[in-house]
């Protein structure tokens, strides 16, 4: 049995993954991971994604250049999700130009960006 299949994937042969600041502990993203996405991401130590609204690879920065080096990979206890630990390259994670996509926070029952955008998507992409 290959280290692969001892993932639960669920019934779209999909895996979610959070991808995490390996210095800082920040989380950065969310996504989801086949197990050829996996593979490469192991192969290569770059995250590759598996994006669903596009249905293909997704090798994250390859638009941008803001690529994640992968320095650990964890699977959690029920072994149905991943965490992988990055170097986060040009300090975006986000599309939308900030350090991490969680930028909203929930104050007094209203979502409020708390986060700077660090660089205009429109320079990005």
């Amino acid at each position: 049995m290959s280290w692969l299949d001892e993932i639960r994937w669920d019934s779209n042969g999909l895996v979610p993954v959070i991808a995490q600041e390996f210095d800082t502990g920040t989380i950065l993203m969310f996504a989801w991971m086949n197990p050829e996405a996996l593979q490469l991401t192991c192969e290569t130590k770059q995250a590759v994604y598996w994006s669903r609204s596009r249905n293909k690879l997704w090798r994250k920065g390859e638009e941008s250049g803001h690529v994640q080096h992968v320095r650990e990979i964890r699977l959690d206890c029920d072994e149905d999700v991943l965490l992988i630990k990055v170097q986060q390259i040009g300090g975006i994670a986000c599309h939308t130009g900030r350090h991490n996509c969680f930028f909203k926070a929930l104050e007094n029952e209203a979502w409020v960006i708390d986060q700077p955008i660090i660089k205009d998507p429109k320079d990005i992409y």
